[in-house]
């Protein structure tokens, strides 16, 4: 099965997260930065982990060159564009303000650059989709109340928000204000929970937050009552494998719990989270867990169901896809 074929909407990726290394250079060398490392290929090789905060690291040393609506424009663009080649009809990406905030770009300017991109992306490959904005867990509340503030007025440019960055240490409940705020407004939440972080916090992040969405979501599985929940409530996992493999949280995608998840009736769909880094964008993870785990043509295909089921996409939207993908099974 030929798995570009299939529709499919991507839930969990962080659009800086795509910013590929041939990109940070021709970016700094537009705005005179230099940078630590002598050209794409040496920081290409940083790109070993050994955990979620060893990422981190050098994911925001990198974002430091998105200076101005038309670096959002061009990182966007070129992540819209393999997207489609992935076949994917809808994103729902993430974006992280508060650090681009603390490089001087205004948020009206980032919301500018990266609508344009959409509306190109559109026009010339038909993907459709909106933006998360997400706050920075380890920053704490006060700093996300103070984005929320900044942001309320741009709401409408929004599709929601959400929770994101190092997660241990960092449960979700103090959040609980400013996300109350955000769906008083009218925007859909979603949170990253069950990556490093305790079952505990997939709860909280779902009686807190209102968490419609489960970003991750691994640890579920250490709880057998959240998993009866979760199963319960059709609540999406977004599932992001070869970023799971990467950052050493398994250490071989034969024993990815993928397998287990969709035995215990968790809706799960698989993502690709920080591509750039981790090796691969949705087609590859879709590809990596088919091989590792030996998944059948039908449960590919059920994978991409679950993305577009757990999409915030209108419900007709959502139905054409789903009947494309029942004809791809005939």
């Amino acid at each position: 099965m030929d798995l570009t074929a299939l529709p499919k909407a991507e839930l969990h990726v962080h659009i800086e997260g795509t910013l590929e290394p041939d990109l940070v250079f021709a970016l700094a060398r537009r705005h005179g930065l230099t940078l630590p490392w002598d050209d794409p290929e040496e920081l290409r090789a940083e790109y070993r982990f050994a955990d979620l905060s060893g990422f981190l690291a050098l994911y925001y040393d990198c974002m430091t060159v998105l200076r101005d609506g038309q670096d959002f424009y061009d990182l966007a663009l070129a992540y819209f564009e393999r997207a489609a080649h992935d076949g994917v009809r809808r994103v729902e990406a993430f974006f992280d303000p508060q650090v681009h905030l603390d490089h001087g770009v205004a948020l009206a300017e980032q919301l500018a650059g990266l609508h344009d991109a959409l509306a190109e992306a559109g026009r010339r490959w038909g993907v459709e989709g909106g933006y998360l904005m997400c706050f920075l867990r380890d920053r704490g509340p006060a700093p996300a109340q103070r984005l929320w503030q900044l942001a309320q007025p741009l709401a409408h440019r929004l599709l929601g928000v959400g929770l994101d960055s190092a997660e241990a240490g960092f449960p979700p409940e103090p959040f609980g204000p400013v996300f109350d705020q955000a769906r008083r407004a009218g925007l859909h939440a979603v949170a990253h929970g069950g990556e490093e972080g305790p079952p505990s916090y997939i709860w909280g992040a779902l009686d807190r937050l209102g968490a419609e969405r489960v970003d991750h979501g691994l640890r579920c599985l250490e709880d057998p009552a959240l998993v009866e929940r979760l199963v319960t409530e059709r609540v999406t996992l977004t599932g992001c494998p070869l970023s799971n493999l990467r950052l050493g949280l398994v250490d071989d995608m034969r024993h990815h719990p993928l397998s287990r998840m969709l035995e215990a009736g968790l809706r799960v769909c698989v993502n690709s989270d920080d591509p750039a880094y981790f090796g691969g964008y949705l087609g590859d993870n879709l590809e990596a867990v088919r091989q590792g785990l030996s998944l059948s043509d039908a449960t590919m295909v059920e994978l991409c169901r679950d993305s577009i089921r757990g999409s915030f996409a209108e419900p007709g939207r959502r139905a054409a896809w789903l009947a494309e993908l029942d004809r791809a099974l005939v």
